[in-house]
C-alpha cells in the first residue's frame, strides 16, 4: 500500500488516542500554500505545451460537471434527507466543489505506479472550484431574497480567496514561464512535493479526528450520503473523462475530483452567502467522512471503475 495515505491515518489515530501531537498553525498554513502553488505551477507548465483549442471543449465539459453534481445532490439532501433548503444547498455546494489534497493524493497514486495522465489536469481543478459553490448559493436562494446576498464580498471571497489566488496564480505563472523557466524551481516545488503532502495529511488526520463527535448529531443519513455521493460523482467523472477523450489516468483524476468535496473554499464562501446554514454539517460530511473515504478506499475503487470503462 502507498505510504502517503497512511499519514492521514496516523494523525487520525493519534488524535483519537489523545496524543499531544500537533502541527503548528504557521506550519500548516505554509504547507497549504506550498501544495496549492505547486499544483498550479505544474498545471500551468504543462498547459503551456498544449493546444488551447483542443483543451477548451474539455474545460467547458468539466465545468458543466461542476454544475451537475450539486443539482443531483440537492434533491437527495432536501427531499430524502429532509434537511432545510439552506443546509441542503450548502452541502450540495461543498460536493460540487473540490478538494485539492484529494487531487494531490490521486496524482501520487498514478505517479507511484508510473501511469500517465494529462498534465494539464490542474486546470480542471481550478475550474471545478467555482461552479458548485455558485449553484449551491442559487439553490439556497430560490424563492428567497437574492438582495440579501452581499455579492461583492462573496465574489471577493470566491475569486480572491487563498486557494483560488494560489491555484490560479500558479497556473498563470507556470503557463507564462513554461518548462524552461520553471526548471530552476524543480527541486523545491516538485521534488519535495510528496514529503510536504505527507505532513499535510498528518494534520488533516488530526483535524478530522477532532470532528468525530459531530457525527453523533449529524445523523446516519448524512454519513451515508457522504459515502454514496462521492461514488456516484466519480462514476459521472469517469464517464465524462472517457467521453471527452482523456486517458485512463486523466479519467481517474477527473473521477477523483468529481468525488471530492471542498473543505477550504466552499465553507468560506457559504459562510457569507448562506449564513442560515449550519457549517458543522457540511464540514463533518466533507472532512470527517468523504475525505478519508476517498484517500483510503475511494481512489482505488475509482481506478477499478475507470478500468472497466476503458477495458483495461
Amino acid at each position: 500500500m502507498d505510504a502517503i495515505p497512511l499519514f492521514f491515518l496516523l494523525g487520525f489515530l493519534a488524535r483519537l488516542a489523545r496524543s499531544d501531537l500537533k502541527i503548528p498553525a504557521q506550519l500548516y498554513e505554509a504547507l497549504s500554500i506550498y501544495l496549492l502553488l505547486a499544483i498550479g505551477l505544474k498545471g500551468g507548465m504543462e498547459l503551456a505545451q498544449q493546444d488551447a483549442l483542443r483543451v477548451l471543449p474539455q474545460a467547458v465539459s468539466v465545468m458543466a460537471l461542476g454544475v451537475l453534481i450539486p443539482l443531483l445532490a440537492f434533491p437527495v439532501l432536501f427531499k430524502l434527507g429532509r434537511l432545510d433548503r439552506f443546509n441542503a444547498a450548502s452541502i450540495a455546494g461543498h460536493y460540487g466543489s473540490v478538494s485539492v489534497v484529494t487531487f494531490a493524493v490521486g496524482v501520487n497514486f498514478l505517479v507511484a505506479r508510473g501511469q500517465d495522465y494529462e498534465a494539464y489536469m490542474p486546470l480542471f481543478l481550478v475550474l471545478l472550484e467555482m461552479p458548485g459553490i455558485a449553484v449551491g448559493i442559487l439553490l439556497a436562494r430560490l424563492g428567497g431574497d437574492f438582495r440579501s446576498i452581499r455579492w461583492g464580498t462573496l465574489a471577493h471571497e470566491i475569486f480572491l480567496g487563498k486557494s483560488m489566488v494560489l491555484l490560479g496564480g500558479g497556473l498563470l505563472v507556470g503557463w507564462i514561464a513554461g518548462p524552461q523557466g520553471l526548471e530552476p524551481l524543480d527541486p523545491f516545488f516538485f521534488t519535495l512535493f510528496k514529503g510536504v503532502l505527507c505532513l499535510f495529511l498528518l494534520e488533516m488526520g488530526l483535524v478530522a479526528a477532532s470532528q468525530v463527535p459531530a457525527l453523533r448529531t449529524s445523523g446516519l443519513f448524512l454519513a451515508l450520503f457522504a459515502v454514496i455521493m462521492p461514488v456516484v460523482s466519480a462514476l459521472l467523472g469517469a464517464a465524462l473523462g472517457a467521453l471527452i477523450g482523456l486517458s485512463a489516468g486523466g479519467a481517474l483524476l477527473l473521477a477523483t475530483l468529481a468525488a471530492s468535496a471542498s473543505y477550504i473554499a466552499a465553507p468560506a464562501a457559504m459562510r457569507i452567502a448562506i449564513p442560515e446554514a449550519n457549517p458543522g454539517l457540511s464540514i463533518t460530511a466533507a472532512l470527517v467522512i468523504t475525505f478519508p473515504f476517498n484517500i483510503l478506499i475511494g481512489i482505488p475503487l475509482y481506478d477499478r471503475i475507470v478500468g472497466l470503462i476503458y477495458g483495461s
